[in-house]
């Protein structure tokens, strides 16, 4: 099954799956949920179109911590917020907002359709709408294609061959491990409710299954085995 690479590095970063109303979480690593959306949007698929959307949600998922980044809290206020159920206005309201700072992830999706991570490729170099890493305004810091992204080989080798993404810094010392997640064949691992179920506009997700596993850190000067995009 070969495999689409994306480089997911940013200042900021959040990937929640359970937020509600004034409270903005943060998973530890790009969400299921948080990729497709960012390859609809490199796409042009409208928050309510189901039938473009639905190819993409059966793409395996994984994820190499690079860089896993420090968690963190913004607090923000809003003047003259309505109530869920109308009954009043507060005149201010506080929300938090969770996300990660300075993290790095290889992000890998395979399918045994070549065509459709062929044109996901394309699209990520010249995206329909802007990018963006869980929140609109969390930009990445670097471009999210790579010219060698297309991997003919299976997701977890793809992944764990793929030299690292992070940019070393003067006084920190390479890592002799990383952590992987990939999605479970076998419905073993930790649950994520981060399954798109239907259009973004609808907002149902589902259950799926991920297991994590470190690594040894690649070796090597390049990635092997790049195949054409389509």
């Amino acid at each position: 099954m070969p495999t689409l690479l994306l480089r997911l590095v940013g200042p900021m970063q959040s990937w929640g799956t359970t937020s509600r109303f004034d409270q903005r979480d943060t998973g530890k690593e790009p969400s299921k949920s948080g990729v497709v959306g960012l390859l609809a949007a490199a796409l042009g698929i409208d928050r309510e179109n189901w039938i473009d959307l639905e190819p993409l949600t059966h793409l395996t998922l994984g994820v190499r911590h690079d860089r896993p980044g420090m968690p963190k809290r913004d607090y923000q206020t809003a003047q003259h917020i309505i109530s869920a159920d109308r009954s009043k206005i507060h005149e201010t309201a506080v929300t938090t907002r969770d996300y990660l700072a300075d993290a790095a992830f290889l992000v890998g999706v395979g399918a045994e359709n070549v065509a459709l991570l062929g044109s996901l490729h394309a699209a990520l170099r010249n995206p329909v709408w802007p990018l963006a890493l869980g929140r609109k305004s969390y930009v990445p810091s670097e471009a999210i294609w790579m010219a060698d992204a297309m991997q003919d080989m299976p997701l977890r080798e793809a992944l764990a061959r793929y030299p690292w993404i992070a940019t070393r810094r003067k006084w920190e010392a390479l890592p002799e491990q990383l952590l992987m997640s990939l999605e479970s064949e076998d419905g073993s691992g930790v649950l994520r409710m981060d399954q798109p179920l239907s259009s973004f506009a609808e907002r149902r997700f589902g259950a799926r299954f991920v297991r994590s596993e470190w690594i040894p850190f690649p070796q090597g000067g390049g990635p092997c085995f790049s195949i054409e995009s389509i």
